[in-house]
This record gives structure tokens, sequence and C-alpha cells, in this order.
């Protein structure tokens, strides 16, 4: 679900969850191979509420990085994936997901209030040059091409994979020409979409027919377009498919393409990342970040340390799963 961009005033964890059709139906998505009235039925699958980051206590020397006179920040949230990604709790304004407890427990480290916006995935990172939004939030993969105009920090590591509906012959996809004539639905303005454009030439040059890239810019109409047959595959996050597969009916995970480091996103030449870094190593050494990721059951993309800005991995993870 992607609405217009408006301030959420809290985003704390409710206690519980009664349920989560009309989630699955709109930031979720929805699962292949079912109708969306089945998916709405039997989809009372509960978002993690656990709290994991309230106690999180401030770290002077960390906040003393933080540019003089700086106290509070307007981060930006692409909100609408499935989890672990950005969505809402039933209340349909409470977000949860990995990035938000990663963000709110950073701003503790660093004693620092959020001012919360919400934007377009493919928004956010162009907002960031005009100074609208301070730091950008939303599972941001760390490439080559990213780092010429965007800084980050990052705090775990992802990436891209394949998914499709459990009745394709679809197996293990380790090139892209196994795409070749094939329709593929991944997100807008994503490194998924950069990589299908990158390489959509090899099918033509191999004497095939080439795969169609089909980008949605909400979650829940890239799932329709794969139960109802308009999609072949799906090209996400790992972590994204992982959960979904997991979740709904219908599914199945292909494979692990490549890893990416993933990181919060800044002005190019920003002095938040030297601050934003210590903190990320010190959720880590406090075990925290552990907390973080077995409650979202992402403990597969841990990282060691933070890094600013890294080089963009160029390891493929073909046969992994």
């Amino acid at each position: 679900m992607r609405t217009p961009i408006r301030t959420v005033r809290r985003h704390v964890l409710l206690p519980a969850l009664t349920g989560c059709a009309a989630l699955v139906l709109t930031a979720c998505g929805s699962g292949a191979g079912a109708t969306p009235s089945a998916v709405a039925a039997g989809a009372a699958e509960q978002l993690p509420t656990a709290d994991v980051v309230s106690g999180v206590p401030k770290d002077p020397a960390a906040a003393r990085l933080l540019p003089p006179g700086v106290t509070s920040l307007t981060v930006a949230y692409s909100v609408g994936g499935i989890p672990p990604g950005t969505s809402y709790l039933s209340d349909g304004k409470t977000l949860a997901g990995q990035d938000v407890d990663f963000t709110d427990a950073v701003a503790k480290v660093l004693g620092l209030r959020l001012h919360v916006r919400q934007a377009g995935f493919e928004a956010i990172l162009p907002a960031l040059d005009s100074g609208k939004y301070d730091v950008g939030v939303g599972n941001f993969g760390v490439t080559d091409e990213r780092r010429k105009t965007i800084d980050f920090v990052t705090y775990i590591n992802d990436g891209q994979g394949f998914a499709a509906r459990k009745d394709s012959t679809l197996g293990r996809i380790t090139d892209l020409t196994q795409l070749c004539g094939l329709t593929v639905a991944t997100g807008a303005g994503t490194t998924f979409e950069a990589t299908l454009r990158k390489n959509e030439h090899r099918c033509t040059d191999a004497g095939k027919k080439a795969y169609r890239v089909q980008t949605y810019s909400e979650t829940g109409a890239l799932w329709s377009s794969l139960q109802q047959g308009r999609s072949d595959v799906v090209m996400s996050t790992i972590n994204g498919l992982r959960y979904a597969v997991a979740h709904q009916p219908g599914l199945k995970f292909l494979n692990e393409y490549q890893r990416l480091d993933v990181g919060f996103a800044f002005k190019k030449g920003t002095k938040l990342a030297p601050a934003f870094q210590a903190a990320v190593n010190r959720l880590i050494a406090d075990g925290t970040y552990d907390r973080i990721l077995a409650k979202w059951g992402t403990t597969a993309s841990a990282i060691e340390q933070s890094r600013i800005s890294p080089p963009e991995l160029k390891n493929r993870t073909d046969g992994r799963n």
C-alpha cells in the first residue's frame, strides 16, 4: 500500500494483532495460487510484536559524533512491503517492521527524536538531496550506481532473489537467460529492476525471446500479478520472498541470486554517517542487533560491523537456498 506522505505520530508496536487479513491484501501482498478471499480468510498470521527496542540506552560516545545542534531528524520509510519490510499493524496507522526497529534503536542510542514520514520507495532517494528528508529507510541495497549520489550506513545484508507459483516449472535461476520469454514482476525503482533492465539484452543476444519486466509500486499488485498469471516469476528481496513463501500458500522460493549490503540512506556528503555507524555497532555489541534479527526471522542477514558506503558486493549466491 502506498499512500500520500503524512506524519505518523507514533510507531510503537501494539501488544497483539487479532489478524492480518486486510494487511495481507494491501501491505503484505497476497499469496500466489489463492483467490483474495481465500487469502483473507486463511492469513491470520500475526506480525511479531515483541518490544526489543524500548530499553536501549543512549550512548554518549556515539551521540557526540552527531553534528553540533542535531537533536532530531526527519526519517522517510518506504511503507507497503511484505514483512520484514515496513507495514501497518491492524490499526492502519502504526508502523512495524525490521527497519522500524533498527531506526528506533539507533535513535535511542543517539538520543534523537524522529519525525516520521512515509513515501514511495522510488521517491525517497531523490528527496534526500533536496533536504526533504534526513534519512531514508526502505531496505535500500548499496550499489555502486547509488553510491554516486547517496551515502549509506549499513545495518544488514539482504539482496536479490526469485519466487514463483508452486506449479511453476522454474527451478534455481543462476543466469538471467533462464528468464527468456517470461514475464518478471518486480518493484519500481529497485535494484531488481535495474539488474533486469541492464541484462535484458542478453536474451536477444543469445537468439532468444526477451523477458518482459513488469514493475509495480504496490506490493499487493505485484503478488496479484503472479497469482493471476500475468507474471511468471517475482524478483524481490531475499528476506521478503522467504517471508512470503513461509506465510502464504501457493508460493515457492527459487533461490538467492545476489547478496547486497543494506543501509540507511543519506544525502551525499552527510555528516550523520559516523554517528549512525557507531550506533549500529553499539547495537551489535550489546545484543540488541541480534534480538531484532531474531524477532523478524532474518538472522542470516547479520553483519559483523557497520560500514559507510562500502563497494557493491559482487558475489553471486547461485545455488544457495
